[in-house]
């Protein structure tokens, strides 16, 4: 889930931009049937027309008027409005032209970000009974697909559906609906809930340029984004990409494309499978496979199709020495049509250069490896099977990062944040943070710039940030230790305490430690709407588990005194690996862990002079810590980030 050396993005992806660019609407798509409108503030309406076009625009009692800019370009703002279950219609006239969008709500608006965890649709959550029941008409969701781009977008293709179970089985996030079933319900006011989200993605792809000028590690990735934005070539990134591997890549170097390779050294691997059961688990970075296969006498003079299943993550593939197919993208499954005369009969040699930034591989459970002719009878060659694999550049061998396809900074802020802007919200849910674990001291700055950057950029400086802490996952450590993930969760948590108007949902027990995507997304979305409703909204509700205030040495043992200890203290569980204490030398050791009252005591024989505590501080720790409110209690460290 790190990046590593290689600039990877989507050819498939800036297509798709450029073509938004190209034909924009007379409407952004916010502002589609069935959409809601932010209620107490100002909101912004858009769109494009023909340059110099008089537009007028109809709401709810207001008109507004507006001329297109020399780019089309139109904006109006329509005055403050009170919530409204009632749907309206929104009229855009121009010249003899009417446009009707309806059903029309005016309520709160969210938008719902992150990576994997926040993308998790609902249908694969084991919740049908829930999905099957889920009318809500004043909860409506729109999803922003899947974007890389270079320089800012204006516009999307999607529109907005009240919630029903046909929309969420569409695969909407589960973390998000649950967040905004619990905010209709209890403000008793339209919702619109906007997911933008992309699994595996670093915190840096959703940042802008200007938000990144204080981080200089960045610079790197933003300069190329920048040399393919603005560049003339017809294919930019492929030319980028070439020199890249020309000068990294030994296997480029040495032509192993060509049948005379000798793969004889090559680990031998079976395929489709992940880099872990292929014996290199982690591995980042360029992988060569090849193998040979045999064709009937009578294919040779046929156009053939190669099925190559779904390749994490892009690709370029070869058949005897020419190129076949290149994909820079690794969410599609690869399917490349080769003309007659490339193939022979009887033996042939396939070979791929393949590069990752984190779970590489041909996924087991994707389309099948294999060929067929294109017109076929149903006759299959197949390619699954062993394999001969070398990895050439990986983590550290260049000297650079390598990015994969969206985890490049700037480029899904580009693609999925900039579009939606200046749309008026109330706040964001973020649900992200596993894609940057191993450097938390690096995220606790960058978290807080992204916040300032969207609330500029949004036009609200007090836009509302939910932050969800990640979940437990993998297994604890038999003794206390460093972890990265706990490190994580702190940068989270010192986020929330010290950004103004931010919050925190704690999810450090609902996870799972086999799966980094735990199915329990109830929790998480009431945790998030409880943190909004005490935060956001000023509900006196608890909203928050027991978060450490401060200690005080009395002898050989620590009193620990808390915050949000609503209704008391109480252990679920066991606490024998819970609590962690050290005396001066800084060696923790478990520690026995005792309520009293509104704080927690806590000791060792073997510190008998504390000056340090740490409670749940693992990737998956014992964490019996709860208020009475049964919300569970942060994770924290006395000795650092106080």
């Amino acid at each position: 889930m790190r990046r590593i050396f290689l600039f990877f993005s989507s050819l498939f992806a800036l297509c798709s931009s450029l073509s938004f660019a190209e034909e924009k609407p007379l409407l952004h798509p916010l502002f589609s049937d069935h959409g809601v409108l932010q209620r107490g503030r100002a909101v912004p309406v858009w769109g494009w027309a023909a340059p110099g076009a008089k537009l007028t625009v109809r709401f709810a009692g207001q008109t507004k008027q507006a001329v297109a800019g020399a780019d089309g370009k139109w904006s109006i703002l329509l005055d403050a409005m009170e919530a409204s279950v009632e749907g309206r219609v929104l009229v855009v006239e121009s010249g003899g032209s009417r446009l009707e969008v309806k059903d029309v709500l005016v309520g709160d608006v969210w938008l719902c970000s992150g990576q994997s965890n926040m993308e998790m649709g609902i249908a694969g959550c084991n919740e049908e009974e829930e999905i099957s029941k889920a009318n809500y008409p004043n909860l409506r969701l729109i999803t922003v697909p899947h974007v890389v781009a270079y320089k800012p977008q204006e516009t999307f293709s999607r529109n907005w559906k009240p919630c029903s179970p046909q929309s969420l089985r569409g695969g909407f996030s589960a973390a998000a609906y649950f967040f905004g079933k619990k905010l209709q319900a209890e403000l008793n006011i339209p919702i619109g809930l906007i997911h933008s989200s992309w699994g595996g993605t670093m915190i840096e792809a959703w940042m802008s340029g200007e938000s990144l000028k204080p981080f200089p590690q960045t610079q790197a990735e933003i300069k190329m984004v920048e040399e393919i934005a603005n560049s003339t070539a017809p294919n930019p990134l492929a030319e980028i990409m070439n020199a890249w591997f020309l000068k990294h890549d030994p296997g480029t170097q040495k032509g192993w494309e060509k049948e005379t390779t000798d793969t004889s050294k090559w680990r031998e691997v079976t395929l489709p499978n992940n880099y872990a059961t292929c014996g290199i688990p982690g591995y980042e970075g360029v992988v060569w496979i090849q193998r040979e296969f045999d064709l009937p006498a009578d294919w040779a003079s046929k156009p053939l199709v190669f099925d190559l299943g779904t390749i994490h993550d892009t690709d370029t593939t070869w058949l005897n020495g020419k190129e076949i197919g290149r994909t820079d993208s690794y969410e599609h499954a690869r399917r490349y049509k080769v003309p007659a005369g490339i193939a022979k009969s009887g033996k042939n040699i396939i070979t791929l250069r393949i590069t990752n930034a984190g779970g590489g591989g041909i996924e087991v459970n994707g389309p099948p490896m294999m060929v067929t002719p294109e017109i076929s009878d149903s006759a299959v060659v197949s390619l699954s099977g062993k394999w001969r694999m070398k990895e050439t550049a990986g983590k550290g061998k260049t000297g650079r990062p390598l990015v994969g396809n969206p985890r490049v900074s700037t480029v899904l802020y580009n693609g999925m944040i900039a579009p939606l802007e200046p749309c008026a919200l109330t706040g964001a849910i973020w649900y992200q943070g596993e894609a940057n674990a191993g450097d938390a001291k690096q995220y606790s700055k960058l978290l807080p710039a992204m916040i300032a950057d969207w609330r500029k950029r949004f036009q609200r400086e007090d836009m509302a940030f939910h932050i969800v802490s990640l979940a437990n996952y993998q297994d604890a450590g038999e003794k206390p230790r460093d972890n990265a993930w706990a490190e994580l969760r702190e940068s989270q948590a010192m986020t929330a305490k010290t950004v103004p108007h931010c919050g925190l949902a704690i999810a450090i027990d609902i996870g799972d430690a086999k799966d980094i995507h735990p199915k329990n997304k109830r929790d998480v979305g009431h945790r998030l709407a409880l943190s909004a409703l005490a935060k956001t909204y000023g509900k006196s509700v608890s909203h928050s588990g027991p978060w450490y205030r401060e200690m005080n040495v009395e002898g050989d043992r620590i009193r620990l005194s808390f915050d949000h200890a609503d209704d008391g203290l109480q252990f679920k569980g066991a606490t024998d690996k819970s609590f962690a204490i050290a005396a001066a030398d800084g060696k923790f050791v478990w520690a026995k862990a005792e309520i009293d009252g509104q704080s927690v005591i806590v000791s060792s024989p073997a510190a008998p002079n504390p000056v340090a505590v740490r409670y749940a501080w693992d990737s998956n720790p014992q964490a019996p810590l709860y208020n009475g409110a049964g919300l569970p209690a942060v994770p924290f460290r006395t000795d650092k980030g106080k």
